[in-house]
């Protein structure tokens, strides 16, 4: 008998997203959700996000000193909303463009890792986003990424292929390798593409379907059109998202929202990774407005919006921010930040141990900044991500995750009820 993981394999079929493209998607069978039901979703900023004006250490003098133009003022009271940091302990204040993210802070969801980042000390874009969608920090001959071998560490005997998903056009390097994973760039724009080495196929999945003649084969294209039916449905319905949740508009936001489209759906999605772009602002960045302010607003709305909509949900789910490394303190001549090495984390869901700034501070007077010049790292991006596979997805071999050193409870940074 032939399996559906070997017909998928064996075809030589592959998905792939694109812009302006035909109707169908495939891969996807139906099957139960995940034993406990918990999921994560991944939000890669790309560029390299300022954490210090995310996440503002107010209270310090030195960084107020290395910014006179950019720096966000500390929180006043009585002042004009918008236009200083929101305080959150007497030490650090959220950028007022993340307002939105307030309420979850609040009640308790969500949370921030400040100083964390990789060891790796490369200012390279490519090679650092490299190093941290591997999981493999300095190594470049890692052929696989972190999530795509979280998949293997934990193995789900009712998986679909749905299990893993990237709401992007290809799939990113954290995703890669040999356990199945699925890049949409949107729901309801989809092809076929042969994978390496595969014979040509047609872009109707259903022209394929009607020819086969193997019974087998057949079979199994019957249970993934029972699957195709399904998807078809949540695409062909008007989504609508729950308590009158509002999504930026943008990439972002429609990447967000068809997560929660196709978690809500039941579709064994256990595993998502989605992506923020224009981080990296060497010019113009601004304080409480300008191009930082602009992103971290998609940001903030956009994640205040997808709790909103999962609703009680939110229980099983676990959202985290990653960004490949964090600015220089000192502003440049152009009033911006040049590439650096620390930045910051938001940690948000039901199990989440929110209100709070996680991590060891490592200060930012004369002789605390790595190199002379930026935001230490005091939190190795992996001990915060091995913490959150291990007490949220329950995986027990985080060393078949993150090769090297053992990642130990003991430097886990806490974001999470044990």
């Amino acid at each position: 008998m032939i399996t559906r993981r070997l017909f998928l394999r064996s075809s030589g079929l592959a998905l792939a997203s694109f812009g302006l493209a035909p109707r169908v998607l495939v891969r996807a069978l139906a099957a139960a959700e995940p034993a406990d039901g918990r999921k994560l979703l991944v939000v890669f900023q790309r560029g390299a996000m300022d954490g210090l004006n995310a996440v503002v250490p107010f209270a310090e003098k030195a960084y107020r000193d290395a910014r006179p133009t950019i720096a966000i003022p500390p929180p006043r009271r009585g002042g004009p909303a918008g236009e200083s940091a929101i305080d959150l302990d007497g030490f650090f204040g959220l950028h007022p463009a993340l307002e939105a993210l307030l309420p979850l802070w609040r009640e308790g969801a969500l949370a921030a890792v400040h100083a964390v980042g990789s060891p790796d000390p490369t200012r390279s874009h490519f090679d650092a986003q490299d190093f941290m969608e591997s999981g493999t920090p300095g190594r470049k001959s890692t052929e696989d990424g972190w999530l795509n071998r979280t998949l293997r560490a934990a193995p789900d005997p009712g998986a679909t292929p749905l299990r893993a998903i990237a709401m992007s056009p290809t799939l990113p390097r954290a995703l890669a390798g040999p356990a199945p994973a699925v890049a949409l760039a949107r729901l309801d724009q989809f092809r076929l593409r042969p994978a390496a080495g595969g014979a040509s196929v047609a872009t109707d999945f259903e022209g394929m379907y009607a020819g086969a003649v193997d019974s087998a084969l057949h079979g199994t294209g019957h249970e993934t059109f029972e699957a195709l039916d399904s998807l078809k449905a949540i695409r062909a319905a008007a989504y609508r998202p729950a308590a009158g949740a509002r999504y930026p508009r943008g990439r972002f936001g429609d990447a967000l929202v068809q997560v929660a489209q196709l978690l809500k759906a039941d579709l064994g999605v256990q595993i998502a990774f989605v992506e923020s772009t224009g981080w990296d602002h060497h010019a113009a960045e601004g304080g409480v407005r300008g191009q930082l302010a602009t992103r971290l607003r998609e940001l903030g709305g956009g994640l205040a919006a997808f709790h909103r909509d999962m609703g009680e949900a939110m229980d099983e789910v676990v959202v985290v921010t990653l960004t490949e490394f964090g600015r220089t303190v000192r502003e440049n001549g152009n009033r911006g930040t040049d590439h650096g090495h620390g930045s910051v984390a938001f940690v948000l869901g039901g199990p989440v141990r929110g209100g709070r700034v996680h991590g060891r501070w490592p200060g930012l007077g004369s002789g605390r900044l790595y190199e002379g010049r930026d935001l230490a790292v005091t939190t190795d991006f992996r001990d915060l991500l091995a913490e959150i596979l291990a007490r949220h997805l329950g995986v027990r071999d985080l060393a078949a995750v993150f090769p090297g050193p053992l990642r130990s409870p003991a430097a886990f940074p806490g974001v999470l009820r044990a």
